[in-house]
């Protein structure tokens, strides 16, 4: 009879014991990588394999420490862990807003339980696209996985990753990935905590079932309203043969995933003892809807901030005021980009912490938050 290690897929436990070590940048003993690994894809994994792979990828892919510990070898070595987090992690501030420097999943094992009010994110949902090679493919204007976009009416259009393109295996380890990270995250939330995350309609489900796995709350889907350039288009290769077919529905929304820290009693109890619970309503007549009207990100925006997943403030701020129903808080944003996220909370005036792993773009966060706070839409009477 075959063992269930033998019934996995090829790859799979090296995804997860990769997955496991990033989560741990200082390193983490083997009894804790068996552990994680069979959280992510089973409790019959074999002891012995995991520990074999281990031995057989040193120093190649895996860096052995002292106490039997193993460290992702792209991590460099930190010593024993115990630094203090103003030496492990870079920081600036711009008014209410954090931008921290370094691997959201270092960040969130070493922050404080219960710290944090509510979470929006827009993450690398494929992280394919975010892969050193593909980064730099896309910094050159070769695309690689991202789809660069003709100009269109005069106006050129922002890059778009090809969530298309995902293999079962890449799909794989990005349910793994963000397993590990929605563990991670649960912890620091207080009760009632809002976490609202920008998806893909063709990745959505993936994401949304490690955050249930986490113990999170489902509570829906904010719908963003705005016209892409992704799907629709005709047959490559075959425009005229099959001139009246569409590949795919022309995507004309966004979805946001919408889940919650469970309560403390009830929601009046919850908003009493961690002003959280529930959504801030945009004025006393009208509730917080779940969808919003928004404009592909305007020219002058991008101009500030440079970023292929750039979202638009007028949308940002409405989502970002609505995730604390009493204004009171912190808003983080682990995946934080260019640092629209923080932008957005010092226009309504929360204070807020972003992380970002990628140092050109924890530069230009640092240089574009100030200007994106302060940005005006053209309605408004700014530039």
């Amino acid at each position: 009879m075959q063992s269930g290690v033998d019934r996995r897929q090829p790859g799979e436990v090296r995804d997860a014991v990769i997955a496991t070590l990033r989560a741990y940048p200082d390193g983490v003993p083997v009894r804790q990588i068996v552990a994680d690994v069979r959280g992510l894809i089973g409790e019959d994994v074999a002891d012995s394999s995991i520990r074999s792979y281990l031995r057989l990828n040193t120093p190649e892919l895996f860096r052995r420490l002292d106490r039997g510990q193993y460290q992702l070898e792209a991590f460099p070595e930190r010593g024993n862990g115990k630094e203090r987090e103003e030496d492990t992690f870079e920081s600036v501030v711009h008014d209410r807003a954090t931008v921290v420097h370094g691997d959201c999943m270092a960040w969130l094992r070493k922050r404080d339980p219960g710290t944090i009010h509510a979470v929006v994110t827009d993450p690398p949902y494929g992280l394919v696209e975010y892969s050193a090679k593909e980064q730099s493919k896309l910094r050159a204007g070769k695309g690689g996985v991202w789809r660069i976009p003709p100009s269109f009416d005069g106006a050129r259009r922002s890059p778009l990753p090809r969530f298309t393109v995902l293999s079962p295996s890449d799909r794989d380890e990005l349910g793994r990935f963000f397993a590990t990270w929605a563990a991670l995250l649960a912890p620091v939330l207080v009760p009632g905590a809002n976490v609202v995350v920008a998806m893909n309609p063709l990745l959505s489900y993936i994401v949304s079932g490690a955050l249930a796995q986490a113990g999170l709350e489902r509570r829906g889907e904010i719908v963003r309203l705005v016209t892409t350039m992704r799907g629709g288009d005709r047959p490559k290769g075959a425009h005229e043969e099959f001139a009246e077919v569409s590949v795919m529905p022309r995507s004309m929304w966004e979805p946001w995933l919408v889940f919650r820290k469970p309560l403390e009693g009830r929601v009046q109890d919850n908003l009493r003892k961690w002003s959280t619970g529930g959504f801030r309503r945009p004025s006393g007549k009208h509730p917080f809807g779940d969808v919003i009207r928004s404009a592909p990100t305007r020219k002058a925006e991008r101009a500030l901030a440079p970023h292929p997943s750039l979202k638009p403030q007028e949308f940002l701020r409405q989502v970002v005021r609505g995730v604390l129903p009493l204004g009171e808080g912190v808003v983080l944003d682990p995946f934080c980009g260019a640092g629209s996220t923080l932008a957005a909370a010092n226009a309504v005036g929360y204070e807020s912490v972003g992380v970002e792993r990628d140092a050109e773009y924890f530069e230009m966060a640092r240089r574009a938050v100030p200007q994106l706070s302060k940005y005006r839409q053209p309605s408004e009477g700014g530039s």
